[in-house]
């Protein structure tokens, strides 16, 4: 098997168009035509996840923060990300990453955090506002549903738990082919009136060259008449964040100690205690301090992510309780994400978890 074949089920969850501006996810080292020896699964890659790579014959890594972020203008190993790449490199070694494009969708980093702390009724804390579009394509009617399975199948006409989703209008569309043109119907020189079917389609921005080259490659027409728009519409399928329930109230020690025993930390950072029940719970993996006014306006109790300054938790303002259980061990479950999409088309893969804990905090 190729090392694309696996990213394709990547790409397939959690498309690498969703990451933030300011991310790398994707393929950060190596060839996705190389076939595949093991894959080893981690957080972080360093020079000693490498090294683990290879005493285990794993020549892909998977890691959820990526290798290369801010650019390498130089590769000497003076540091450990260099290092990393050399090392990789010489011994064939691919890395691919999967960060916010995996915090992005539903079944992603925040809502593995949900399914280990027990919540229910889950939604995206919140939605992303600018990965929708609509395409609009005028079709002769003998051709409107071959074009339109063609659209499906690239990916538009999804809308949240339905797909094959479209408006349809039969009008009389009309053109004039010059001496130059080569008319599908009609003639040249002489107006032409063609039946056409409107097509409407709401799309994922990441999609659209894909949806766009199955429009032209399944139109008759020789000139294509679409348009496009951006939709301002929330899309509560991806987001940052998840908001849900407990199955049961719970007092805020019990709640505690709950995430202290299943995300297996020795200490946890919170705001002040406001002596009411846990019920409704939001959170994030990472750095989620620029969701706690969300997290309070949504009604959560209580609000559990990572990296939380000094000054953030003056936002609570006994509104809230706000948990730092620690940006390493919020994410820490992505592994098992990755697992999860590897194994579901590849059962018999060989597949091992990094054993090495890269989390460069710790705690006295």
């Amino acid at each position: 098997m190729k090392i694309k074949e696996i990213l394709n089920s990547f790409e397939e969850f959690a498309p690498v168009g969703l990451q933030e501006g300011f991310d790398n996810s994707g393929l950060n080292v190596g060839n996705s035509e190389n076939e595949i020896s093991g894959i080893l699964i981690c957080i972080d890659v360093t020079p000693e996840v490498v090294e683990e790579a290879i005493i285990n014959n794993c020549n892909l890594i998977v890691s959820h923060h990526p290798l290369i972020f801010s650019g390498l203008k130089k590769i000497t190993g003076s540091n450990s990300v260099e290092k990393s790449v050399i090392m990789a490199i010489k011994n064939d070694i691919s890395i691919y990453c999967g960060h916010t494009n995996f915090d992005q969708v539903f079944e992603g980093v925040s809502a593995k955090m949900c399914e280990k702390i027990g919540l229910k009724n889950i939604k995206v804390l919140s939605p992303k506002k600018d990965v929708l579009k609509k395409i609009i394509v005028f079709v002769p009617e003998s051709h409107a549903e071959t074009l339109k399975a063609a659209m499906f199948t690239a990916g538009a006409g999804h809308i949240g738990n339905y797909d094959n989703c479209s408006f349809n209008v039969q009008g009389l569309g009309s053109f004039r082919a010059n001496e130059k043109a080569d008319p599908f119907v009609g003639k040249k020189g002489e107006t032409h009136f063609e039946k056409e079917t409107r097509i409407e389609m709401i799309y994922p921005a990441y999609a659209e060259k894909k949806i766009i080259m199955a429009v032209i490659n399944n139109h008759p027409y020789e000139e294509v008449a679409y348009d496009i728009y951006k939709l301002e519409n929330e899309c509560n399928n991806y987001g940052l964040g998840m908001i849900g329930e407990l199955e049961k109230e719970m007092s805020e020690t019990d709640f505690m100690k709950l995430l202290k025993k299943n995300f297996d930390i020795s200490c946890i950072k919170h705001s002040e205690f406001l002596n009411k029940p846990i019920k409704k719970v939001a959170v994030c993996g990472g750095s989620g301090a620029f969701l706690i006014n969300t997290a309070i306006h949504c009604g959560a109790n209580v609000y559990v992510s990572g990296d939380i300054k000094y000054h953030d938790y003056f936002s609570s303002e006994n509104k809230i309780i706000i948990a730092d259980i620690g940006h390493y061990e919020s994410e820490q479950f992505t592994k098992e994400i990755f697992y999860n999409i590897i194994m579901k088309k590849n059962p018999n893969f060989a597949v091992r978890f990094s054993e090495k804990n890269t989390n460069p905090i710790k705690t006295f």
